[in-house]
């Protein structure tokens, strides 16, 4: 009994073996180095063209450029950032760019602006805060602090200068453009603007209802609050 026994423990330690082995030799198979020679291919390369209609799916400036489709649909336009990217732009301003590249926004909707703050929420709170003021909690962990979206020179600037910096980006911030689509990013800005209207809309523009919900009834103020 203890040699049979003996002799199955045996058996059974060189198949665990092979085993092992078969399992190296599938995660650990023979192949080329980048660069390496080949004599398999008549070119002696082992590094081959890519496949005609292959669909880039990583970043670079093939991936970059139409979704990786360079070549079969047209390129959306860009707002270039050496013209969309200056203080002097103003909010009202309808289109900007050179060589013909235009930018507009779309007429404003609640769809809009909810796709908006869900996209906003996901991608530039985390740095500016779901408040717009910069303080996000990377921020608050040691990232560069944004500027606030209510400071008087982001108040006034242009549509295309948001549209152009989260395009091609701008100081510590890096671009979205392989992470949000255009009309996305487009929500975000028609998002920004309502943030910046929540902290800085005077009263004045509201009708006598609207200011009645403001202010408790027989409350009385010495002054136009704003």
């Amino acid at each position: 009994m203890r040699l049979n026994a003996l002799m199955l423990l045996l058996g059974v330690t060189v198949l665990l073996a092979g085993c092992e082995r078969t399992f190296r030799d599938m995660y650990d198979q023979p192949r080329y180095q980048p660069l390496a020679s080949s004599s398999l291919w008549p070119d002696g390369r082992s590094a081959r063209p890519i496949v005609p209609g292959t669909v880039a799916r990583n970043e670079g400036t093939f991936a970059g450029t139409s979704s990786g489709r360079l070549g079969t649909i047209a390129p959306e336009p860009q707002v270039s950032i050496v013209d969309a990217i200056r203080p002097a732009l103003r909010p009202d301003t309808a289109s900007v760019g050179a060589g013909g590249s235009t930018f507009t926004m779309p007429p404003l909707t609640a769809a809009l602006l909810a796709r908006g703050r869900e996209r906003f929420d996901i991608f530039c709170s985390p740095c500016h805060s779901v408040a717009g003021d910069g303080d996000g909690m990377i921020a608050r962990r040691g990232f560069p602090h944004p500027p606030s979206f209510h400071t008087r020179e982001l108040r006034e600037a242009s549509d295309a200068h948001f549209f152009a910096v989260m395009t091609y980006g701008y100081g510590a911030m890096h671009s979205y453009a392989t992470r949000v689509p255009a009309s996305d990013r487009i929500a975000i800005i028609a998002y920004i603007r309502a943030l910046q209207l929540s902290q800085n809309a005077s009263i004045d523009r509201l009708d006598a209802s609207d200011r009645a919900q403001l202010q408790p009834a027989g409350a009385t103020s010495s002054r136009t609050p704003r």
